[in-house]
């Protein structure tokens, strides 16, 4: 079970980018994620006319790794680490490892 996963509020705790807040996006492979206006590149795209690109300097969000961000839990108003919890019924759950509450995804 993933730890952070796709929609999660995060905010980096190490890099260039420490203490900014993003949504996670999207998850590129098994260790990194793409965070919502986080680890931006600048990158030369050449025209194409047949795919419609108009060429120049465009920004692109870059997968940064899992292990760079933590969970934002909005109660404290700070990061926060991850548990899993499992329930009666059997099904297992995210849940703050401060305070023990459910992680609503």
């Amino acid at each position: 079970m993933n730890k952070i996963r796709k929609g999660d509020e995060v905010i980096v705790i190490a890099g260039r980018d420490k203490g900014r807040r993003g949504t996670v996006s999207l998850r590129s492979d098994a260790e990194r994620l793409v965070v919502d206006g986080i680890n931006l590149v600048k990158k030369h795209a050449k025209p194409n006319p047949m795919k419609g690109v108009a060429g120049g300097i465009i920004e692109k969000a870059m997968p940064i790794h899992q292990s760079n961000v933590a969970i934002y839990n909005k109660a404290t108003g700070k990061a926060d680490r991850v548990g899993i919890k499992t329930l009666q019924d059997g099904t297992r759950v995210r849940v703050y490892k401060s305070s023990g509450e459910e992680i609503k995804a």
